[in-house]
This record gives structure tokens, sequence and C-alpha cells, in this order.
């Protein structure tokens, strides 16, 4: 009899909001089990976060690290730390118990700055692709066609591109966030098949036809630079060139990874689209695919710690502190 009372006092406790009748039920899981799933998506979000701001202020701080190329992955960075900084969260907190509670208005703003973060980061991908080719296929112009003042206008018009997309998407969701709701603490949001393979063809398969078009070109450019290389008689000449080149190759070898493994982490979030579905994120496997693909924005930090000698350098003057003396801006993190 106490108990019963007990519960009529305080509602279903495993209801979402106990004291709503119309609330949704949330997912019935042990403390430990809450605990470990809890501390797994914190960990990765604080990761996310942590490696992401590396890149950021390493970039941002180190006068030498200017240049348009780490503009364009400065950019990438952001947007993968904004990930992590907000995506991760909130995604995390509506699967662990299958609850929305963060109201009407973050039901409306959550998906929206999601989905154009994570788009920005496809535009990022593709920019970092174009920047590579000209780099290595036209060497000679590239200083003169790719200036700092171009990179970020055209980092402006990838996140405005993105911004206004996902509004054209989502303009449904928009403006009815609980048209598909069918209790108090959801919040569906589901994109038609029709919108579904648009955004399929202008965020996946439009950028992946172009970056590996451009990898394409850079891999066959780069191996017949090599070759001419070899050819030549002139041992300065051969030295100073293969200095060069091997470091463009590196470099564009890198970024072929981040955008192989960024192929990787989006490719499943897209299988409703290739099925011929809706996509919504309340379907029984949507948590999986976001997950796998906000991932990435994990990985690509991790990548250039492993690849690229100034983000290893610049990541240890940080953590010495070194970073805080006033000529720190001017240390020298690459070779020239």
């Amino acid at each position: 009899i106490s108990s019963a009372r007990l519960m009529d006092s305080n509602g279903d406790p495993w209801l979402c909001f106990a004291n709503l009748n119309s609330s949704c039920k949330r997912l019935n899981r042990t403390f430990s089990e809450t605990a470990v799933l809890n501390s797994l998506l914190a960990s990765i979000s604080l990761v996310t976060v942590t490696l992401n701001l590396l890149v950021i202020v390493s970039i941002s701080h180190f006068r030498q690290l200017h240049t348009p190329t780490n503009a364009l992955l400065l950019s990438l960075a952001v947007s993968d730390l904004l990930v992590g900084l907000l995506v991760m969260p909130i995604e995390g907190l509506r699967y662990v118990e299958m609850c929305w509670r963060l109201g009407k208005l973050m039901c409306v703003l959550a998906p929206y700055v999601s989905y154009s973060v994570l788009s920005a980061s496809v535009g990022n991908m593709v920019l970092i692709s174009i920047d590579r080719y000209l780099a290595i296929c036209d060497p000679l112009l590239y200083s003169n066609k790719v200036t700092l003042k171009r990179a970020k206008i055209a980092v402006c018009v990838c996140w405005a591109g993105s911004v206004l997309h996902n509004g054209c998407i989502l303009i449904g969701h928009l403006k009815h966030p609980e048209r598909y709701s069918s209790c108090h603490g959801e919040c569906v949001v589901v994109i038609d098949h029709i919108s579904g393979t648009v955004d399929l063809f202008i965020t996946f398969f439009a950028p992946c036809t172009i970056m590996v078009v451009m990898y394409m070109r850079v891999f066959a450019a780069a191996v017949a630079q090599m070759r001419v290389i070899r050819l030549q008689n002139a041992a300065v000449a051969v030295n100073t060139a293969t200095t060069v080149k091997k470091s463009e190759w590196k470099a564009a070898r890198t970024l072929g990874i981040v955008v192989s493994v960024f192929l990787m982490c989006f490719c499943p979030y897209y299988y409703p689209a290739f099925a011929g579905e809706d996509t919504s994120n309340n379907s029984s496997y949507f948590a999986a695919l976001v997950w796998i693909m906000m991932i990435n924005s994990c990985m690509n930090p991790l990548i250039y710690a492993l690849f690229y000698p100034w983000f290893r350098r610049s990541i240890k003057l940080i953590i010495t502190l070194r970073i805080l003396r006033s000529y720190s801006i001017t240390f020298t993190l690459k070779k020239i």
C-alpha cells in the first residue's frame, strides 16, 4: 500500500516527466549502465573538444602557421570543436534515456545547428582537397591564386552555404518541430525521402566526387614530379626540389587520410537515403549512425598529431606553457 501511494504521489519513475500522463517512457537502464554510458560519451566529447582546441590555438597563435591551407584546417577544427562542445552532449542526453528534456526552442535549434556544423565539415574537406590540388598541380601560380584572404572568403562562403542549405532541408521541422512527436519528451526530426536525396547529392555525392577526383590528380601529379626529379642531373637542384615535393606530397597524403576517414564515418549516416527511406532520428539505428559520423570530429586532430610535426611541436609548447612567452608567436614550428 505504501509503495502504491508513493507511486501515485511521485508518478511513474520510468516516464521522461514523471507527473505527466502524456510523457514518453525512458529506457529502463540500471544506474551502473547509465553511469558507464554517460562517462563514455562525456569522455569522447571532452577528447574531441580538447584536441580540436589545441589545433585552433596552434594555428591562431603561431605566426608561421598563418597560411591559406592552415586557414582551412582551422575552419575544420572549429566545426569539429562545435561538434564536441554542442552536438555530442545534446545527442548524448537524448540517447542515454531516449528523452528530450531541453524544451521546444532547443528542439528547433539543436538539429539545425548540428546539421549545419556537420555540413560545414564537408565543405571544409572539399576546400582542402582543392587547395592541395592547386599546390601540387600548379605550384608556380599557387601563391598568386591562393591567398590567405581568399581562403578566408572561401571559408565564409562554406559556412554560409551550410547554414542556408540546412535551413532548406529542415524547413518543415523549423516551422513545426512537434509534428512527429507522439508524446511529451520527444524531439523527432524527419527528413523526407526527397529532401534526403537532395541532401545526399549536395552534402555527400558531389563533395565525394570532387575530393576523389582532386586526390587522384594530386597523386598522379606527385608521382610524375618525383619521376622528373629522379631524372635530373644537378645534385643541388635535385636535393632542393626533392625537399619541396616531399613536403607537398606528405601534406597531400595526410589530408588524403583525413578525407578517407571522413568518408568511412559519414557513409553509414546516409544509409536511409541510399535505401530510399525517410531519415528519422527516432529510428532504432539512428543513434549508432550519428555517433559514427561524429567520431570523425575526434579523429581529425589525432591524424594531425600523427602526421604533422608542427602540430606535435605546438602541443609541446602549449603544455609546457612556453606559449605564454611574449615572443612565442614567432617560434619556428616547421621547416621553410
